[in-house]
């Protein structure tokens, strides 16, 4: 039986060592795995792409010339410890005028990006406000621009226009680059995933979250060099416009294609039954439940693992201190 805990309740256990756990991705899925990550550990850092260029980040990106504020915004919002209101606030969006559609988070951090010699530091500074579990680090201080190539051969440029073009070309994609190539990574970041006792990546879009971080300089040998349990945490269905019809298996080649051999050790799915009212929204999408294929994820060296991972109700997400307690399990396992 999975025991879900309100997420208010601290479970850290007393003399127990807490992990040093490094999390690499972005979007919505790497918030709600730190959501759950921060009530058994305060030793935390998440690694976040900066390639979005999309809705309010995107306004911001392009009239102030500032790295994409979202995901990292949604990161930091989902390991701080501040009072509801404050939560409520740095969460609303402008409903009307200029800023309509923009988030009062993303103008903090814009705000802090203003009065700080980079971006990482304004990222810093927005934790310490916010009194943050653990801290959240941008991949790269660069400006970069994801790139997708098809198997079609076309190619576009923006994370934001990946989506319509897979829709309109009705391939996959074959992979996916940074421009300018070969970014620096943060020294941080670096320095970070080899001191870490578990790595995870994901959950999250596998393409335009989770590939780019090892599109930067150093990212990939430093995870595959790390002495860690190195976990990927695979999504729950598959996404529209990004991995229709893709199996788990399919997700790790990706991975590997993009960031070598020996950055991943284990594979995590849910195993509980989707809703059908969930289920049949992403039909009606064109995306659906992600088939694992474990046969085809083992014959790649990588061990399986699953759990009840699934929010209650109708959804289709993961829940995050189920998550949270899967990932740790997967490291007193495989630690051994």
């Amino acid at each position: 039986m999975t025991i879900r805990p309100d997420e208010s309740i601290r479970v850290y256990r007393p003399g127990r060592i807490e992990p040093k756990i490094v999390c690499i991705g972005g979007g919505h899925g790497l918030s709600t795995m730190l959501r759950g990550l921060k009530r058994f550990t305060r030793n935390i850092t998440a690694i976040v792409t900066v390639a979005d260029d999309g809705g309010g980040s995107g306004v911001l990106r392009d009239d102030l010339g500032m790295l994409p504020p979202g995901d990292v915004r949604n990161c930091i919002l989902a390991l701080a410890n501040t009072e509801p209101t404050m939560q409520k606030l740095l969460n609303y969006r402008f409903t009307s005028g200029s800023l309509s559609g923009q988030s009062f988070g993303n103008l903090f951090l814009a705000a802090m990006n203003g009065i700080s010699d980079t971006f990482d530091e304004a990222v810093h500074r927005m934790g310490e406000v916010l009194a943050i579990t653990g801290r959240v680090l941008p991949v790269t201080n660069q400006d970069v621009r994801l790139e997708a190539e098809f198997e079609n051969g076309t190619t576009v440029l923006g994370e934001s226009k990946i989506f319509y073009h897979k829709k309109e070309a009705d391939c996959r994609i074959r992979l996916v680059r940074l421009v300018p190539e070969h970014p620096k990574a943060l020294a941080e970041s670096l320095d970070a995933i080899r001191l870490a006792d578990v790595i995870v990546l994901g959950p999250g879009s596998l393409y335009t979250s989770i590939i780019p971080n090892f599109l930067v300089d150093g990212i990939s040998e430093a995870v595959a060099g790390a002495g860690a349990v190195k976990i990927l945490v695979l999504n729950i269905m598959t996404q529209e416009g990004e991995t229709e019809g893709y199996t788990g298996a399919d997700h790790v080649r990706a991975l590997l294609r993009h960031g070598g051999r020996g950055i991943i050790d284990v594979c995590i799915a849910n195993s509980e039954p989707v809703p059908e009212a969930a289920i049949a929204a992403y039909l009606a999408e064109g995306a659906g439940q992600l088939e694992l294929d474990r046969a085809g994820i083992e014959t790649l060296g990588i061990a399986v693992r699953e759990y009840p991972l699934l929010a209650p109700g109708e959804s289709a997400r993961h829940e995050p201190l189920a998550l949270a307690r899967a990932i740790l399990d997967v490291f007193e396992t495989h630690r051994l």
